[in-house]
């Protein structure tokens, strides 16, 4: 198959982003000759690799768009500082795409940026909806503010404060102890809830 076929087949797809086992059934190659027929397209400039096995074909897309391709198997929403930001509730420009999932901590480097996957219980993955129609998944303002101060007893320094905090005038009180109370911890579920209500 001729290289800009190949391509052409990829863009019908309608997917800004495709893993190399789906790209081996759309052009119904193996999974090693599929990986090479991508390896070219990324070295040409036509697609990029995103991590491995994952590659963007919509090079235009937004980062926060290509957060589901990198959980896959498992769901995951963009939270934290984030969704913060895109709420207006910081000024701050995070320098990490901060997700929630209920797989597995880790860190993404990709060529849309750094993606940090907090993990969460099954129970507390909640309080998100499709941002402009998908298929980024965003947090809503409660969550996003539940999600950091759940997260303020880890280990990791970009969770101890936050710059300047704005809440907006839909903001929910009632919404934000909602979510606090489906955390498991009663320390901190307890610190979650007491740092909710400092904020009134």
């Amino acid at each position: 198959m001729r290289l800009s076929k190949a391509l052409a087949i990829l863009h019908r797809a309608g997917t800004p982003v495709i893993r190399t086992y789906d790209a081996a059934a759309l052009w119904m190659q193996s999974r090693a000759s599929a990986s090479k027929v991508l390896a070219r397209m990324a070295d040409d400039g036509h697609i990029r690799r995103l991590i491995r096995g994952v590659w963007l074909i919509d090079q235009n897309v937004h980062p926060w768009s290509v957060h589901a391709f990198l959980s896959e198997p498992a769901p995951s929403y963009i939270s934290l500082q984030t969704a913060l930001f895109h709420h207006g509730m910081i000024e701050q420009i995070p320098s990490i795409i901060h997700m929630i999932s209920p797989a597995k901590t880790r860190t993404f480097k990709t060529p849309l940026g750094t993606f940090a996957m907090h993990q969460v219980a099954p129970d507390f993955f909640c309080g998100f909806e499709p941002l402009e129609g998908g298929p980024a998944q965003m947090a809503c303002p409660e969550k996003a503010l539940v999600d950091f101060y759940y997260f303020r007893l880890a280990r990791t320094r970009g969770f101890r404060s936050l710059p300047e905090l704005t809440l907006p005038k839909s903001f929910s009180k009632k919404k934000a102890l909602k979510f606090a109370a489906v955390i498991q911890s009663a320390s901190r579920r307890a610190l979650v809830e007491r740092l909710i209500l400092e904020l009134f």
